[in-house]
């Protein structure tokens, strides 16, 4: 069960990823199917990040979700919307993943 967690937890995290992407291409809620995208990754994220921590801890599955979602959004911003970036702001980004992986390695799930 715990993998199956750990599964679920990464496909929430991506999820907060794709409910920021199409809240943006719904341009205020004026477009039904981003819009209606935005919702049904909403609801699927959070339901599986709610299964993920029936097994695994609260606090790590917490960070691992939103820095999942914080680091797509900025990675989805460069690529998809042209958004600009820098070394610097790379350099921060990739803190975060490194944060992300290394806190899924050494969680005792």
């Amino acid at each position: 069960m715990i993998l199956l967690s750990w599964i679920f937890l990464f496909i929430a995290g991506f999820l907060e990823v794709g409910w920021v992407v199409c809240l943006k291409y719904s341009e205020g809620f004026t477009k039904f199917w981003p819009s209606a995208g935005m919702v049904v990754s909403i609801v699927t994220s959070f339901l599986l990040l709610n299964l993920a921590i029936r097994y695994l801890p609260v606090g790590v599955s917490y960070a691992i979700w939103t820095g999942m979602g914080a680091a797509g959004a900025v990675i989805a911003g460069i690529l998809l919307f042209n958004e600009p970036s820098n070394f610097m702001q790379i350099f921060f980004l990739a803190l975060i993943i490194i944060g992300i992986v290394g806190i899924s390695l050494i969680s005792q799930h």
